[in-house]
């Protein structure tokens, strides 16, 4: 069987992502991911690109956000010998949670981790499907952050360049995004 570059395998995994037109409002050309989970094909290709550049990094803990970071995330936390961690919405973690606020596009929302999570010691991949204006993950990174963990990776499949959603970051942490679409 002949093995696909990487640039083949991007390739694959782009035409495979489905467009939905006008969703979830008039306008918006919704990037639907769950296509890459429907085939043994797919979702071995997307998980091998997403690991190819951390599985040397010695990552201890996947954080996967509410709620399709919840699929790639325990994934990508197995093929790493890593735990897996999530970030969810109020209301919904047991124990005691660190709480961070952010803006969306028509208000604001809150995202929550269990404090006991992560340690001082953890090398953290923060993981979600979709990179638009950035608002989640900032809010997530600013979580893992505030729990001082050694190293924070951040990686996504998708990301919409023209939203400019990587610009919140700092420049000394990785973001990485698979497939990037114009919108």
């Amino acid at each position: 069987m002949e093995q696909k570059t990487r640039e083949e395998k991007l390739l694959f995994l782009r035409k495979t992502v489905r467009n939905i037109p006008d969703f979830p409002i008039p306008g918006i050309q919704f990037k639907d991911v769950t296509p890459l989970f429907k085939t043994k094909e797919s979702l071995s290709t997307l998980t091998e690109v997403l690991l190819d550049d951390y599985r040397n990094k010695g990552i201890t803990k996947v954080v996967g956000i509410e709620s399709r970071g919840f699929i790639m995330g325990p994934i990508m936390a197995l093929e790493l010998g890593a735990g897996f961690v999530p970030i969810r919405k109020p209301g919904k973690l047991p124990a005691e949670v660190f709480e961070e606020e952010y803006s969306k596009e028509y208000g604001l929302d809150r995202i929550q981790i269990h404090k006991d999570s992560l340690s001082e010691d953890d090398i953290v991949l923060i993981h979600d499907d979709l990179l638009a204006t950035g608002g989640t993950m900032f809010a997530a990174y600013n979580l893992v952050k505030r729990m001082n963990v050694k190293k924070i990776y951040i990686n996504f499949i998708i990301e919409l360049k023209d939203l400019k959603g990587r610009e919140l970051f700092p420049e000394n942490i990785d973001v990485d995004a698979l497939i990037e679409f114009s919108i």
